[in-house]
């Protein structure tokens, strides 16, 4: 064995274990590159009163089972209070204010690659692992082989001293590649589906589940008219139940007697209650503020980088200034409040921020 093997075999790496097979397969990556490999369920926070799909009992078993399967230690960790705290009463904050959180980004912020982190780096660990597709090249970080499951932009809150840990086992793999693995491997949720949308909440639908948090406050949809938003010339043409349920951009579930449509959500008044909607051409933006900044690799503005406002978008060409303006090169759809703004050099990841 040369030394590179003897220096892996003596590597501790906590794997963060969701049950999914991206986990479980960077799991046994990592095993069978020589590390000491200890696979880590985290329970988070679920709520009381809905039949939720997305049990962790059943998840924290699947993982288990991968673990057993892997001949690797397993841990539960219990952090369903702190995820309470920092990503479940954030997001509904955010709603409540009329803003459009990502829970993603605030789970791997505070818990993945915060109490998870530093939990595992006490017990003794050099590096933690997940299932992101990304990939790390020494202290930068760059969009995963597979663009179509590419993670990155809900990465962007990682600072480099956190990076130099962490390990993206399945970063330079296909999707199909890993269930591929998955199979060789002989791992029994090789044929897991991919879980959807927000965890915590399941296959619920979101405005569903703020319900129970945020009380419904009925209120006017008007219809804008003209090429710029114009609330003086707006006529009523529905009713919904509170403008925290909705985003700009979205069309489906809008109460529209008006059948001339389609409709968009193009802006919200949160004092008055009222949602303004319009054809799609009106949900663009020319320029955004930005706040709360991360850069892993930081330019000097003003700059011209490329930039994702949504997950699962091409990026676009836009420039940051001193101030935190961002302007973009063309016309960008539903640039919207709360989300993240996530800025690339090429395929690298640099930094990102939240739409103000």
């Amino acid at each position: 064995m040369d030394s590179m093997n003897r220096q892996v075999k003596n590597k501790i790496v906590y794997v963060a274990m969701s049950g999914g097979v991206d986990s479980s397969v960077a799991a046994a990556l990592l095993k069978k590159q020589g590390f000491n490999v200890i696979g880590v369920f985290m329970k988070q926070w679920s709520p009381t009163g809905h039949d939720m799909p997305c049990i962790w009992k059943q998840e924290r078993e699947d993982a288990m089972r991968a673990t057993v399967a892997l001949g690797i230690p397993f841990k539960t960790w219990d952090f369903s209070k702190e995820y309470g705290k920092e990503v479940v009463s954030y997001m509904i904050r955010e709603y409540r204010a009329g803003r459009t959180p990502n829970p993603d980004v605030m789970c791997n912020k505070e818990i993945k690659f915060g109490l998870f982190l530093k939990r595992a780096l006490k017990e003794g660990a050099d590096y933690i692992a997940t299932g992101h597709y990304a990939q790390r090249k020494g202290l930068r970080l760059f969009q995963a082989k597979d663009q179509n499951k590419d993670q990155s932009y809900f990465l962007w809150t990682l600072t480099q001293e956190q990076l130099k840990y962490c390990l993206f086992p399945v970063g330079d793999l296909l999707k199909p590649e890993v269930r591929k693995l998955a199979k060789k491997f002989k791992l029994p949720n090789h044929a897991k589906k991919d879980s959807q949308g927000v965890c915590f909440i399941g296959q619920l639908d979101m405005k569903e589940f703020l319900l129970t948090y945020i009380k419904p406050k009925k209120g006017k949809i008007l219809l804008s008219k003209g090429p710029a938003f114009a609330k003086a010339s707006a006529r009523q043409v529905g009713t919904h139940d509170g403008v925290y349920y909705y985003t700009i951009g979205q069309r489906h579930g809008l109460d529209i007697k008006d059948g001339a449509g389609p409709y968009y959500v193009v802006a919200k008044d949160i004092k008055k209650n009222i949602i303004y909607v319009g054809p799609d051409v009106q949900v663009v933006a020319n320029k955004t503020k930005i706040r709360e900044f991360n850069w892993l690799n930081k330019p000097n503005p003003p700059v011209r980088l490329d930039v994702k406002v949504r997950y699962r978008t091409k990026s676009v060409k836009a420039r940051i200034d001193t101030r935190g303006t961002l302007v973009f090169e063309n016309p960008e759809r539903a640039v919207t409040s709360g989300q993240s703004a996530v800025f690339y050099r090429g395929q690298e990841l640099i930094g990102g921020g939240i739409i103000h």
